[in-house]
């Protein structure tokens, strides 16, 4: 049976200005729940411009667990998860967002399977409160990945998990610029286990993903975890050598058997359009995995720390004096 001696929680944040306070007093009372211990909590301020950093900050004065790591600049979802998992001090780290549509109560449920001795220990979201297109996005991508990838990786399971340390030191490793982490922890191996976990609405504000940025980590999982766009030009190219010789040989014969040969101008312009376009868009392919190829060579940090920021050991009791403090300017 696995022990857990200390647990890190790891949260990237991006403008929660207005979720924080609710979070950490969630995530506090979970982690009081919890055996062993100090536990911590590892927050990443991805470049927030509300004053999420603030707001952490006068937190950490009444709040000796928590751990902050202030970035430089906005460097993406994936990378703040990877700071995190650089500064954890846990046997075993739970990732999580930091808008509370991951739910800090799942965490007992995920240590509970930890203890069992599994080392992955997955949320699959179920009734998620999106719009039913973007659900039927989500579920589209999920099955179309593990159909193609080369890796066995789960269905509707997101970021919000359980790792070891084993799994966290794997990680870390990863050299890898345009990260898939939900990948890389099903890449790593080891025991690993789905637990179904709802998908919360969100506390509060707008999502800070975009389209653009849904689509760009769609792209980072195929890319990093599946050559089969490459696979597929090679084979829409051989269908096209075989249908064309094909259409040479009736073309022969047609012209040897009756005297003339197969008539289509218009045909002969979609076929060459269609074929230009198949050539463009697996050009486009081939740039994407160039890119990525291009990223990794020049060996820039995944991301730069401006400030780290460590829980008062006084806790309430500073965090009072530092107001008595203030309010007396």
């Amino acid at each position: 049976m696995t022990t857990l001696a200390r647990l890190s929680v790891a949260v990237p944040i991006f403008n929660e200005a207005e979720v924080l306070p609710e979070l950490l007093r969630r995530l506090g009372a979970v982690l009081d729940g919890l055996p062993g211990g100090p536990h911590e909590i590892v927050m990443v301020d991805d470049g927030s411009r509300d004053g999420s950093r603030d707001v952490l900050i006068r937190a950490a004065a009444s709040e000796p667990r928590l751990v902050l790591i202030a970035l430089s600049r906005n460097f993406g979802h994936q990378a703040a998860l990877s700071a995190a998992l650089d500064h954890v001090t846990g046997d075993a780290v739970v990732l999580m967002d930091g808008d509370l549509q991951d739910t800090p109560e799942a965490i007992p449920k995920l240590v509970r399977a930890h203890l069992e001795g599994y080392d992955v220990v997955y949320a699959q979201r179920v009734r998620r409160k999106e719009g039913w297109l973007l659900r039927l996005c989500y579920a589209t991508f999920y099955r179309i990945l593990a159909r193609l990838s080369n890796v066995e990786l789960p269905v509707d399971a997101g970021d919000f998990g359980l790792m070891s340390r084993r799994v966290v030191d794997q990680l870390r490793k990863a050299p890898e610029r345009h990260r898939y982490l939900r990948g890389l922890r099903a890449w790593a191996g080891y025991r690993q286990i789905g637990i179904a976990v709802e998908r919360s609405a969100r506390a509060g504000g707008e999502s800070k993903y975009s389209l653009a940025k849904l689509v760009a980590l769609a792209c980072d999982g195929f890319f990093s975890f599946s050559v089969a766009p490459l696979r597929a030009a090679a084979l829409l190219g051989l269908g096209a050598i075989v249908l064309s010789s094909l259409y040479a040989a009736y073309s022969v014969a047609a012209k040897l058997a009756f005297g003339h040969s197969p008539q289509g101008f218009t045909a002969l312009i979609v076929v060459m359009t269609f074929l230009s376009g198949v050539n463009l868009l697996f050009l486009g392919l081939l740039g994407e995995y160039l890119g990525r190829v291009y990223e990794e060579v020049k060996r820039r940090p995944l991301y730069v720390v401006d400030q780290v920021v460590r829980g008062s050991p006084a806790g309430p009791a500073r965090y009072a004096d530092a107001v008595a403090a203030e309010n007396g300017r």
